[in-house]
């Protein structure tokens, strides 16, 4: 599942000190046809995500989908001419959508309570306004609405949205707060919404929205720093019974507004003051909970205090590094770093409430509660990522995961969860890699009662499955269409169940679940030496296609891609597909080959960007195969197929990335492979060398230590590892550990034009595998 959030910001042109990378992240990285950009203003993994939205093109129109609006997954193109509004929660990188709550538009004149059409804006409130005006740095965002004149600039701290609107002297202005608006919209996503207006400069209220999060409440707080005027509304649903609320004229000044469809708005006295500063504090909990919310981060701060804290916490985040490159390889790593702390999002109040999975109220003790885990994407490298340099909040994000079991009527760890709800997105049951790994690395203690969780999890008969692969080995095509690939997405989080029973002592459980680690192999055809889908009976799926993805068993990737997702037992993977050579083979014609535009031309998430040869970038099920050399005899492959990788599919540009950042996997893909090594299998300690990017990085660890990468010699022609020292010692191994890197140092690359191939050739030079093979 793919898109990213981004902010829109001028290029650099002069360089800076290392200890500033929020002026090198360039949040206009990414943008393009399917890239679900967003500019905005957010802070380090904070729930407001700030940002102007586009257009308003619904997910569907009496049940029929409508194409058009997987391109607004984050709410923002940038090729539109015109802003709808500005709104308040946006998804980062997500390849399916939600949110954009509580909207708010400043205009002048005529008042208008729809949005209006792209073609013809003036029917609306929308306005037009021009890439020229609009302005981003992490945790600032400014545009100018052309047709008012209006100045927006935009901030934010954790739990509060701050508009700063400034209107033409000559004009008297009105605001616009759409409750009715959304991202994926339709009709009667909206169930509920209700406004008071506590006083002439204070709103409070809530919305409950229908969406892919099914119920989710957002409770609001709006002050303003001057008075309204006069207000009122309109309700855009029929209202089919009033009772006695008809004795009042209640779409005029009346202070209780509440509806299916509301849009209000409120008149103010710009003429006399133009400046106009409104603070949105959010809550998933109570319309207390967002006042305090708003009170404790926002009261008694100027606008431009504000965008200080929001800059100096994005600084305070990103300083792990300090790197030497170009200032396009500058702003790329740093505009990565910066989208891998978007999502998770803190879910919950500043006194730890927060609305759990269900829908009671509980109190985080001794936690941050987060929300947004989007675990099919980011096990693999976002999360792994934070065991590296955000130890703490991942430990808290572990925390949230074993609350949300705990509140789970089915007894089960998320697995695409936002918002106080599971919406069951995508395949496997990733949350228990996530917990492996944290567990393994040292960043989780609570080995036992994430075990039970992991267990529970993984006997859930009635989930996608299970029942059928307890039985029988495998999930069969007859019960699932993505058999083969959630099969195997099963076997590997198997064996992360597996792997924390060892830690834990539970020797019985352990070989349960190393047995059921090995069911990938029930549903490789040694005849075609690929993963094929099977029936309930045993048969094999007939008229098979290896480069097919919809319709073969797979879910997001084809049978060439994903029949090399057994990262926990590559060396039994290598024999199933007829030994070393075969396997080598069959990456090296993966990179290589020609895939004809029929396989992905219809498919939302790829385009030809996201390729090289077969081999599919912009999804994640393939991003640890570049890295399966290291199990083979020619491991310096690795580091050819990784450069061209990385220098095709990251580029500072508009159309920079290829593929959706989900919530921060593609960028932490990118942190890694930059670095050199990358966590092909989360659960071990390991991470598997490539080859460094750039000739010096600095990595400062939490733990005060820092490790040194040098490869002064690197380039496009030297990609190819001559040698390695760790800490002066001559180093062999195609692995490094976590506790290596915790102990910071320096590792040492001599980088040449020609690959040494006697490097990493022996059975102790290679990375973790379950077996040495099926045989």
């Amino acid at each position: 599942m793919k898109q990213f959030l981004i902010g829109i910001c001028t290029l650099l042109t002069m360089p800076v000190l290392p200890q500033q990378p929020v002026d090198y992240v360039n949040p206009i990285i990414g943008t393009d046809g399917m890239g679900h950009t967003f500019p905005g203003a957010c802070t380090p993994f904070g729930l407001i995500q700030l940002s102007p939205d586009t257009d308003t093109i619904p997910h569907n129109i009496n049940g029929v989908y409508q194409k058009n609006a997987y391109e607004y997954c984050a709410g923002y193109q940038y090729r539109d001419k015109t802003i709808v509004g500005f709104s308040h929660t946006h998804l980062s990188g997500t390849g399916h959508s939600d949110l954009g709550d509580i909207l708010l538009m400043p205009a002048t004149g005529e008042l208008k309570l729809n949005p209006g059409q792209a073609e013809h804006p003036e029917e609306g409130y929308r306005s037009r306004f021009n890439h020229v005006t609009e302005k981003a740095t992490p945790g600032y965002y400014e545009v100018m609405l052309d047709d008012y004149g209006i100045k927006a600039q935009l901030t934010a701290t954790q739990r509060v949205g701050i508009h700063k609107y400034t209107f033409p002297e000559s004009k008297d202005g009105h605001l616009i707060l759409d409750l009715a608006h959304g991202i994926y919209n339709y009709e009667g996503k909206v169930l509920w919404a209700n406004l008071r207006v506590e006083n002439d400069t204070l709103l409070t209220g809530y919305r409950i929205t229908n969406g892919w999060a099914r119920t989710n409440y957002t409770y609001f707080a709006i002050s303003f720093s001057q008075p309204i005027s006069s207000y009122g509304y309109k309700d855009k649903a029929k209202v089919m019974y009033n009772g006695f609320w008809r004795r009042f004229k209640v779409e005029q000044n009346f202070p209780e507004i509440t509806g299916r469809s509301i849009v209000a708005y409120f008149n103010f006295d710009t003429k006399q003051q133009p400046e106009l500063v409104v603070k949105v504090g959010l809550s998933a909990v109570s319309t207390e909970g967002a006042v305090k919310n708003l009170r404790a981060e926002a009261s008694g701060k100027s606008f431009e205090q504000l965008v200080k804290d929001a800059s100096d916490a994005w600084n305070n985040e990103l300083d792990h590094f300090e790197i030497e490159g170009t200032p396009d390889q500058k702003a790329m790593f740093y505009t990565s770093l910066y989208h891998t702390m978007i999502n998770p999002s803190v879910y919950m109040d500043v006194d730890g409430s927060y609305r759990g999975l269900d829908h009671n109220i509980h109190k985080a003790k001794g936690f941050t509660n987060y929300t947004i885990f989007s675990l099919w994407d980011t096990y693999r490298a976002e999360h792994p990522f934070l065991n590296l340099i955000k130890p703490n909040r991942n430990a808290d994000m572990m925390e949230s995961m074993i609350k949300h079991k705990q509140q789970s009527v089915h007894g089960m760890l998320p697995v695409w969860s936002h918002m106080g709800n599971e919406n069951w997105c995508m395949s496997g049951y990733h949350a228990v890699s996530v917990l492996a790994d944290a567990i393994t690395k040292g960043v989780f203690r609570d080995t036992d009662e994430a075990l039970d969780a992991m267990v529970s999890t993984a006997t859930t008969p009635y989930y996608e499955g299970v029942a059928d692969y307890m039985k029988l080995g495998y999930v069969p095509l007859d019960k699932s269409g993505t058999a083969a690939s959630t099969t195997l997405e099963y076997a590997y989080d198997d064996w992360t169940i597996y792997q924390t029973a060892l830690n834990a002592g539970k020797k019985d459980v352990a070989e349960t679940y190393r047995k059921r680690a090995l069911n990938y192999r029930n549903i490789y055809d040694p005849s075609i030496g690929f993963a094929r889908p099977r029936y309930t009976d045993g048969s094999f799926k007939k008229d098979f296609d290896v480069l097919q993805t919809h319709g073969e068993g797979f879910i997001e990737g084809n049978s060439w891609n994903f029949s090399f997702h057994v990262p926990h037992d590559v060396f039994g993977v290598i024999d199933l597909m007829g030994g070393d050579k075969s396997f080598v083979e069959k990456l090296d014609k993966l990179f290589t080959m020609h895939l004809p535009e029929k396989y992905y031309e219809h498919n939302e998430d790829i385009t030809d960007e996201c390729l090289v040869g077969g081999y599919v970038h912009g999804n994640e099920p393939s991003h640890h195969v570049p890295y399966l050399y290291a199990w083979t005899t020619q491991p310096w492959k690795t580091q050819y197929w990784l450069r061209e990788i990385l220098n095709k599919m990251y580029r500072n540009d508009i159309k920079g990335l290829g593929g959706n950042d989900d919530c921060g996997q593609m960028s932490a893909w990118y942190l890694f492979s930059v670095m050199g090594f990358y966590p092909v299998c989360p659960g071990t300690d390991q991470y598997v060398l490539g080859a460094p990017y750039l000739p010096y990085l600095k990595l400062k660890l939490p733990n005060g230590n820092t490790l040194e990468i040098k490869a002064p010699e690197v380039s496009d022609k030297n990609r190819y590892v001559q040698s390695l020292k760790l800490n002066g010692v001559d180093y062999n191994r195609m692995y490094i550990t976590h506790e290596d890197i915790l102990k910071g140092g320096t590792l040492e690359f001599k980088m040449g034009s020609a690959p040494n191939k006697r490097r990493g050739l022996t059975l102790e030079d290679k990375p973790y595998s379950l077996t040495n093979g099926i045989k």
